[in-house]
């Protein structure tokens, strides 16, 4: 696999290698919704590397590309690893594209046909982010009320209450933040 760590924002690049995908291998599956388009969104800094979303006729992923060899965890093209954010963990497959090198993406949508518009994914994607990286609201106060018996020092949550940690479905991730 081609490694290359990105040491600038790659949306870019992203877009670009997405946008190539969508008009070669993409071109003429059923599964394309005729109102979306590519497009890389909100592409940070996360631990060292760069996490954002990509949007697509085809799917929604969240996309990891390594921005130092320090802490990327290299895992193969089509090769699971699960990433621990504050909403939980979630599982990314390994991928690899000449524009890009090695990547890891999470896919959260696909098909893409729930979707009426560009803007309506945006969005979307834009809250799926804020989302993944705040943690539930639910479990931030289950471990700050917890009775002291089950607390360790300073009222901080001993390991009985950190131990309830899952790992959390798409389906689940998005259940969290219904109104």
């Amino acid at each position: 696999m081609t490694q290359r760590w990105h040491t600038v924002n790659p949306e870019e690049a992203v877009t670009a290698a997405f946008f190539r995908i969508w008009q070669t291998r993409m071109v003429d599956v059923p599964i394309l919704n005729p109102a979306l388009s590519v497009e890389a969104i909100d592409f940070q800094r996360w631990q060292g590397h760069w996490l954002g979303m990509v949007v697509t006729p085809w799917c929604m992923s969240l996309t990891l590309l390594p921005g130092t060899a320090q802490g990327w965890d290299s895992v193969g093209v089509n090769k699971r690893r699960f990433v621990h954010f504050p909403a939980g963990d979630f599982a990314f497959l390994g991928g690899q594209e000449d524009e890009l090198g090695e990547y890891q993406s999470c896919s959260l949508f696909s098909p893409m046909n729930k979707f009426g518009s560009q803007f309506e994914a945006v969005q979307t994607a834009r809250a799926a982010l804020i989302g993944l990286l705040t943690a539930p609201a639910a479990a931030t106060a289950a471990a700050t009320t917890a009775p002291a018996s089950v607390q360790g020092k300073a009222g901080a949550p001993a390991a009985k209450v950190t131990s309830q940690h899952k790992v959390m479905s798409r389906r689940g991730f998005f259940a969290l933040r219904k109104p």
